[in-house]
């Protein structure tokens, strides 16, 4: 059984919103809708999982939650500034202080360290280097990499990789984290341990986090589970998930 999905109670003002969101993608005279009308607030400190089948749009949905992409209809707010009317240098500050990302691919710097590739998004707010290092190191001691501060992505192993990416999205306090399969692409063993460190982390930092996944055994996990079917995005009661 399913209803339309509302802010949890009590949980704290939006951190994002999207009111009346869509999006359609053309290619010449085709047009696809992916979803139309869609409403969705996520609120402090709050965890919500997104599932979905392969092609519903989660991704789509994630993108534009964070900025990434830009909806044909509908609006939305991060950290209560309208996204779309921030100009595109003012949209990236916002995204890079308030929004933190992980993905199924860790997307490091291979030519970095660990820590220099944590360290980057501290030093593009304008923070010295000696304060971001110090986040930087603090953080990746706290997923356990305190050992592998100066090895490049290349001399970590997968799990290490995606730890240190989940260490990169938290160095700036951001108000949410927006994962779109960020243990996809683990062994088992290592994503349930890369799992538990984001809810861990999330909690120390008291921040939100938006997780798009296919595993119900994680969704089941967070404070909400909602399910994008046909365009709309729905609350599945926890016991059926």
């Amino acid at each position: 059984m399913s209803r339309p999905p509302e802010p949890q109670a009590g949980a704290g003002e939006a951190v994002i919103r999207a009111e009346g969101l869509a999006k359609t993608y053309a290619e010449g005279t085709l047009h696809t809708p992916v979803f139309d009308g869609l409403d969705l607030a996520v609120n402090a400190g709050e965890t919500v999982a997104i599932l979905g089948a392969s092609g519903a749009g989660k991704s789509t949905l994630l993108h534009l939650l964070g900025g990434l992409d830009t909806p044909t209809a509908g609006e939305v707010f991060v950290a209560g500034q309208k996204m779309s009317a921030l100009s595109d240098a003012a949209r990236g500050r916002l995204r890079n202080r308030a929004l933190g990302f992980v993905y199924q691919f860790h997307h490091l710097l291979p030519e970095f360290t660990a820590l220099e590739n944590v360290m980057l998004p501290v030093l593009l707010n304008g923070t010295d280097v000696a304060d971001a290092a110090a986040r930087a190191r603090a953080l990746l001691e706290a997923v356990g990499l305190g050992h592998r501060l100066e090895h490049k992505p290349g001399e970590l192993s997968g799990g290490e990789r995606q730890r240190a990416a989940v260490a990169r999205a938290l160095v700036n306090k951001p108000a949410c984290v927006l994962g779109d399969e960020p243990t996809g692409n683990l062994d088992e063993k290592t994503a349930a341990r890369v799992f538990e460190m984001m809810l861990e982390l999330n909690r120390a930092e008291r921040t939100s986090l938006v997780l798009v996944t296919h595993d119900r055994s994680l969704a089941r996990r967070l404070d909400r589970v909602l399910e994008l079917h046909d365009g709309k995005l729905q609350e599945v009661a926890a016991p059926n998930v």
